[in-house]
């Protein structure tokens, strides 16, 4: 028998927040235009900021000062992050890495604590962690590596970057420069798939550490026209908008449930939250949908439903009942006059009853082929070609997932 298919299409959207923070945000550049992104880095030695000035010079995201090892806050975090945001300008925070003081793991920790973990609100930015040239060189009398050897060092920045990852589901942001990822690292090709910030004052940016094929943001000045540090993000607004709110990465499977259902299971393979997951479907073959999970609309052969969260590694099950339409006109005459395949007739006292959901029940009332005994199979119209239909599986593109549930036997 073939189980006529149910069609499921699943679109991930990021949640994004409307209102006035996108009045007053960057806005995309028209088709064809390029527009450089500049950004700021502010610290407690930046004092306030204006940050209505700070769009109006075109800035579009701030990276704030957040903490440092595992004692120090930036007092002035909250209310230089909370303008930020009230301006509409994407934030991010930065960590300034003391790796001599303790553990990578504990500085995350303490990092993600005091305002360097993620939310998916569309506007946050993966955390940064500063690792430089030993500030504070003449009051530890440590060298420009904190006093750690090359492999000392990079296993401290893979507890960090493993800490943050597992804290918040985002690869950390690593500000360095090249010189001292050379001689502090080995010039390590381990950290690919965190972000590069590099640190390079001047016209360009230069050689980059090893593992990196190009920088996400640049440090070109350490002042300019705008307050802070100045800055350029390597690519659009839309790839910035992207870096803040990745799309969520999702895989589903379908199966069919006694006689007329079909269920999907929806799964974040991800490592952030999925929100507002937009499942749209429709049966064809003859079907129409008469029921559904809860958080689904449909109507005739169509259903629509939301998923409002799915976490990482979380999954959503969806259920729907449907019942074969019923034949008219000249549709009803053809189905009347279909030969009997199976060789035999089946004589049937009363109209088959509707598909009922989720229950395990013998189909074969439904779906067998019905020929009455009055009519012969060699007075029947030749049976119309049938269009081939698709084959079970699931298709898979970013963001969006197909699935088709096709029993056959």
């Amino acid at each position: 028998m073939k189980r006529l298919p149910l069609m499921i299409a699943l679109v991930a959207a990021g949640t994004f927040v409307p209102g006035t923070a996108d009045a007053v945000g960057p806005v995309e550049p028209m088709p064809g235009t390029l527009q450089e992104i500049r950004g700021i880095d502010v610290s407690n030695w930046t004092g306030q900021v204006d940050w209505p000035s700070v769009v109006g010079g075109g800035g579009t995201f701030v990276f704030v000062y957040a903490s440092e090892g595992t004692t120090f806050r930036n007092p002035l975090f909250a209310a230089q992050e909370g303008g930020a945001a009230g301006a509409g300008l994407f934030r991010g925070a930065y960590h300034f890495a003391q790796p001599h003081e303790s553990g990578g793991t504990e500085q995350a920790d303490f990092f993600v604590d005091n305002g360097g973990g993620w939310s998916a609100d569309g506007r946050t930015l993966p955390g940064v962690l500063d690792i430089e040239d030993n500030p504070y060189a003449n009051r530890n009398g440590l060298d420009n590596c904190y006093g750690l050897d090359q492999e000392r060092t990079v296993a401290w920045l893979k507890d960090f970057t493993a800490r943050y990852r597992e804290r918040t589901g985002r690869e950390a942001i690593i500000y360095t420069t090249t010189d001292w990822w050379r001689n502090c690292t080995g010039d390590s090709s381990a950290f690919g798939r965190n972000p590069l910030w590099l640190a390079r004052w001047g016209a360009e940016p230069g050689p980059l550490p090893s593992g990196w094929l190009r920088q996400t943001f640049w440090q070109s000045a350490d002042s300019g026209s705008l307050p802070g540090g100045q800055n350029v993000f390597n690519g659009s607004l839309t790839e910035l908008r992207m870096l803040a709110q990745p799309p969520a990465e999702l895989a589903a499977a379908g199966r069919p449930i006694g006689s007329g259902g079909y269920g999907v299971t929806v799964l974040n393979t991800g490592t952030i939250p999925a929100t507002r997951v937009s499942v749209v479907g429709r049966t064809f073959g003859g079907r129409r949908i008469t029921g559904a999970s809860p958080g689904c609309r449909f109507s005739g052969r169509a259903v629509r439903c939301t998923i409002e969260e799915l976490r990482p590694q979380g999954t959503a099950e969806l259920e729907f009942a449907t019942e074969p339409t019923e034949p008219t006109g000249h549709a009803k005459a053809v189905e009347r006059a279909k030969p009997d395949k199976s060789a035999k007739s089946i004589k049937i006292a009363k109209k088959a009853e509707p598909a009922k959901p989720y229950r395990q029940e013998n189909d074969r009332a439904v779906h067998e082929e019905i020929v009455p005994d009055a009519v012969e199979p060699e007075t029947a119209e030749p049976e119309a070609p049938q269009a081939e239909e698709p084959e079970e599986g699931m298709k898979v593109t970013i963001g969006t997932v197909m699935v088709t549930i096709d029993d056959r036997n």
